[in-house]
C-alpha cells in the first residue's frame, strides 16, 4: 500500500479512535471470553459496540486499517479481534517526521 493510502486510513475520525483505543486496550474495553485483550486484540463487536456502529460498518473501517497494516486481525472460535501493528505504526509516524 502506499503511503497516500495508509494517510487516508487515518484521515478518518472513527478509525483514529479505534487505534487510540486499541493501543490501551485494557482501558477501554470489558475483559472477552475468548482471546486476551493485550495477547490477541480485541472482538470486532466490542469495537463496533463501543462505537455505535452496525458490524457491516465496523467491518469496512477494519479492512482499511487492516490494508493499511495498521492493525492485524485474528480469527479465535467464531471471533475475529484486532490488534494495532506496532511496527508498521511506527514506521509511518518516522515517514512522516522524514517528510514534514
Amino acid at each position: 500500500m502506499q503511503e497516500i493510502d495508509i494517510i487516508k486510513a487515518i484521515a478518518n475520525e472513527r478509525r483514529l479512535q479505534i487505534l487510540e483505543w486499541l493501543k490501551n486496550p485494557q482501558a477501554h474495553f470489558p475483559p472477552q471470553t475468548d482471546g486476551d485483550l493485550v495477547e490477541d486484540g480485541v472482538c470486532a463487536v466490542l469495537i463496533a459496540e463501543k462505537l455505535g456502529l452496525s458490524p457491516p460498518t465496523l467491518s469496512e473501517h477494519m479492512r482499511v486499517l487492516s490494508q493499511a497494516g495498521l492493525v492485524r486481525p485474528k480469527r479465535i472460535k467464531q471471533w475475529i479481534l484486532y490488534k494495532r501493528d506496532e511496527e508498521r505504526i511506527s514506521a509511518l509516524k518516522k515517514l512522516l517526521q522524514e517528510r514534514l
